[in-house]
């Protein structure tokens, strides 16, 4: 499974890759890409040094939210050089049955905790604080030599992601007839990822179906490199991936049934962008918060989490949601508001509602 660890104060980059079926290949994005969408819009604020804080913490989970941990992470850095951060990316199911196991104290998640996930946390007497720390908008992307496509339909994506598709449906006339009959590719999220957990839920009706020839890592990163290279390919991540890299990709419009919409901040941020677009979220232990380290860092982590969430390319949640996420913390209110698993058509307004509860 692919790992990636950022470890401060200076930046390691360790890989290797896992998939659910087939490999992700070593094709390259041009040299002008970043080895992961972190790039910061904005400088970064002043801090005051506090060598006095010292500690390891492991955060783990889902490469959509990766961006924004680590851009926090290299911020905290700064304010406390003595505390050293891991941070891995195995997928959102991988960083729950990590956090679950007592392995890491904050795990990074692109859907809200599974029932069974929160069973798991429970019985090894593990609670935790639920915060969410974004909008995204799952982004639908081909290759930029495909001229012709430029929108799909709900049903043609169910038609087409559903296990009964495997082998079967192979080329792109099979889903419209006005498309040519060129090889069709698939790319998306890896089993261990709340992104695949999401989309299936969202478009195939099922969490966790889907047919099993697609080419899949938890990494986005992976997936965009090959979606770049390959001119035959279809696929699916979050949406700041395809904002660091929309030079080399060509995004694809959704149709649910009121026309073509593409992810944008607008889009996602309004509802109209569905059913793919979603909040994601930070889970943290709720006795390591106990820890001085742990703490700062969360603190640290909400206290300008609108302006890193759009440095990243995410759509920021509205400050009010930002507030109660710190109450949150503070009260150390346990578990999650949702009712466990992918929530499809969560708007900004609904999300605010749960958190006002």
């Amino acid at each position: 499974m692919l790992q990636r660890f950022f470890l401060l104060c200076c930046l390691v980059t360790l890989a290797g890759c896992g998939a659910t079926t087939a490999q992700p290949t070593a094709t390259s994005l041009p040299a002008t890409a970043t080895p992961a969408p972190t790039t910061l819009a904005q400088a970064t604020p002043a801090v005051t040094a506090n060598p006095a804080l010292r500690g390891t913490i492991v955060i783990d989970g889902s490469s959509t939210v990766f961006p924004i941990t680590e851009a926090v992470a290299r911020e905290f850095a700064l304010s406390a050089p003595n505390v050293q951060v891991q941070l891995g990316v195995s997928g959102t199911g991988g960083g729950f049955k990590k956090f679950c196991a007592g392995e890491t104290v904050i795990s990074d998640a692109s859907r809200p905790i599974k029932q069974s996930e929160a069973a798991e946390c429970a019985a090894n007497q593990i609670d935790f604080v639920e915060i969410p720390v974004a909008f995204d908008g799952l982004s639908l992307v081909a290759n930029p030599s495909n001229t012709w496509l430029e929108c799909m339909t709900v049903a043609e994506l169910n038609t087409l992601w559903q296990p009964d598709a495997t082998n079967i449906i192979t080329n792109w006339r099979m889903l419209r007839p006005t498309w040519p009959t060129s090889t069709l590719q698939l790319y998306g999220a890896g089993q261990d990822s709340g992104t695949f957990d999401y989309f299936t839920s969202a478009i195939v009706g099922t969490e966790g179906s889907s047919r099993s020839d697609v080419i899949s890592s938890e990494d986005d990163y992976l997936i965009a490199q090959d979606i770049a290279g390959d001119p035959n390919a279809l696929g699916y991540f979050g949406y700041a991936y395809y904002r660091e890299y929309q030079e080399r990709l060509k995004l694809i419009a959704v149709d649910a049934g009121n026309g073509c919409v593409l992810p944008s901040e607008q889009t996602i941020a309004d509802g109209s962008y569905q059913p793919l677009s979603r909040p994601i979220f930070i889970y943290v232990r709720a006795d390591a918060l106990d820890r001085a380290e742990v703490a700062a860092f969360v603190d640290f982590y909400l206290s300008d989490l609108a302006r890193v969430v759009a440095d990243v390319k995410y759509v920021p949640l509205p400050a009010r949601a930002y507030q109660f996420a710190q109450e949150r913390v503070q009260q150390r209110k346990l578990g999650s508001l949702f009712e466990g698993g992918s929530q499809i058509g969560v708007s900004i307004e609904r999300l605010l509602e749960l958190e006002g509860q």
